[in-house]
């Protein structure tokens, strides 16, 4: 698929048929992960795949926007390893997590997969109920599957405002 069709055509389903992603296609959206550019090259995302039964009632325990999604992808990354900036006020952590959960996300539409993007749950219950290291904080749970049919976007979906609105040259 062509790159401004997947960004087009990618939305948040809240409906997946509970099909597990197959191997190509979840190895070529892990790589799209590993691809992804961090900030010094530090590479501090942790990326845990969740299929199995005990794995999924985890994340049902922490979220309730699983959506029957039988592949799940928990984006996280480690906080000893991140590059902080000028002013040590922010660091990298976040974006870079996000740079990488953003690849997959758009890998997946490429390949042919749906995708969600939660954020509805508390990032240190989440890590604590799956078992993390301490170091390392949760930026994201990634729903992976195909949609049940006749699945369609929320009707918000297309309404995007003018770049006018969003966009200023300076």
């Amino acid at each position: 698929m062509e790159f401004f069709e997947v960004v087009k055509n990618r939305y948040a389903c809240k409906k997946f048929d509970g099909r597990p992603v197959a191997k190509e296609q979840l190895d070529a959206i892990l790589e799209a992960g590993r691809l992804a550019p961090t900030a010094k090259n530090l590479q501090e995302q942790r990326i845990y795949v969740v299929q199995s039964e005990e794995g999924l009632a985890k994340i049902d325990k922490v979220t309730p926007c699983r959506y029957g999604a039988a592949t799940v992808v928990v984006v996280a990354f480690d906080t000893t390893n991140v590059f902080t900036y000028p002013g040590e006020k922010r660091d990298s952590g976040v974006e870079d997590a996000t740079i990488v959960a953003t690849h997959m996300m758009l890998a997946a539409k490429a390949e042919g997969v749906d995708s969600c993007w939660i954020n509805f749950f508390d990032p240190e219950v989440a890590a604590k109920e799956l078992g993390l290291p301490e170091n390392e904080e949760v930026l994201m749970i990634l729903d992976l599957g195909y949609p049940v049919e006749g699945t369609t976007p929320l009707a918000m979906h297309m309404q995007r405002k003018e770049l006018s609105e969003t966009v200023t040259y300076m």
